[in-house]
């Protein structure tokens, strides 16, 4: 039997070197049809704000990816952060 103790996620490792989820929207023209336009989501771990990950993912999409780009959305989100608190007035009684 193995212990998994002192064993930490890869995706843990990099939110506590700075990496956040980053979400992005891609839309491409169809390769036969380049009047209509085609949607991916991609999401993995990057770094705000020059996303090396996703430029790296773009650069390869257009070397190697028949559709072109025809716009990208991206989101980001630190995930680990700190809490956020705020003092609220008032009293709830549960039975």
């Amino acid at each position: 039997m193995s212990s998994r103790v002192g064993i930490v996620s890869e995706d843990f490792r990099k939110q506590v070197l700075g990496y956040g989820l980053t979400t992005a929207q891609i839309l491409y023209r169809m390769p036969d049809h380049p009047s209509l336009l085609q949607t991916y989501v991609w999401q993995n771990y990057d770094m705000f704000p020059k996303f090396p990950a996703l430029q790296d993912f773009l650069s390869f999409w257009q070397a190697k990816l028949e559709g072109p780009l025809f716009a990208v959305t991206v989101a980001h989100s630190k995930l680990i952060k700190p809490a956020e608190l705020r003092a609220v007035d008032g009293l709830f009684q549960l039975h």
